[in-house]
């Protein structure tokens, strides 16, 4: 199965859930492509002590996740990217949504 997701918020607790189940999928066998948009590409910067949401988007990336992330939203914070935020565009949004069998919007 393929499934997407939609991350556009920095709630510790939300963005860990949702990389929670993205790692859960990926170990299912499906193809999870993740696409960051608004604040959720500050994903990268998001520091909690009960969630580290940092350390499981990596496992996510290790288990061959994929994270893509709005250029529009990342030039708007000064940010060229990062390995978790990978500057892309609207096609590659609008792809994720057209192709998912499953998709998760937080």
């Amino acid at each position: 199965m393929k499934v997407g997701m939609i991350i556009t918020q920095t709630d510790p607790e939300t963005v860990f859930n949702a990389l929670r189940l993205a790692l859960y999928s990926l170990g299912q066998g499906d193809e999870v492509r993740i696409f960051l948009s608004g604040r959720g590409v500050e994903i990268d910067r998001i520091e909690d002590a009960k969630f580290d949401v940092r350390g499981l988007a990596q496992k996510v990336l290790d288990a061959g996740g994929e994270f893509l992330a709005c250029g529009a939203c990342l030039k708007l914070r000064n940010s060229e990217g990062s390995e978790v935020c990978p500057l892309s565009t609207l096609k590659d949004h609008y792809e994720i949504v057209r192709d998912s069998d499953r998709l998760v919007t937080v």
